[in-house]
């Protein structure tokens, strides 16, 4: 289990460091331009590209911090609301409702399906 809060941690630099830059660190190394944001999928509504990143990174946190459940999941909605309202400010980024969303449903189906499967393991 070190692994996976090694991991978390991890990844929670990495989140705020490629969302506070002002512009696309994706960008800047895939196409050269720090203004274009790779897209992963499609939008569904909700941006995909948001979704997947806060899933992955629920999903990692769960596993992590399972005897912690209650603090963990409004760390991560709290961060998933603050880092988006961060791009008011920051400069070449723009807050959008459908990035919002796709963060907040990231952890919200990752909290979900947790639990799920752990009502089923302990059966």
């Amino acid at each position: 289990m070190k692994i996976l809060k090694n991991s978390f941690y991890v990844l929670n630099i990495v989140l705020f460091i490629f969302y506070l830059f002002p512009g696309s660190i994706l960008g800047c190394i895939l196409y050269n331009d720090c203004y274009i944001q790779p897209q992963l999928t499609r939008d569904f509504l909700v941006s995909s590209n948001h979704f997947y990143v806060f899933f992955i990174l629920s999903v990692i946190g769960f596993l992590s911090f399972s005897k912690k459940l209650k603090k963990i999941s409004y760390y991560l909605i709290l961060l998933s609301i603050l880092l988006e309202f961060l791009h008011i400010i920051i400069p070449n980024r723009g807050f959008e409702v459908a990035d919002l969303l796709g963060n907040v449903f990231g952890v919200i189906l990752s909290l979900i399906l947790y639990k799920l499967f752990s009502l089923r393991r302990s059966k």
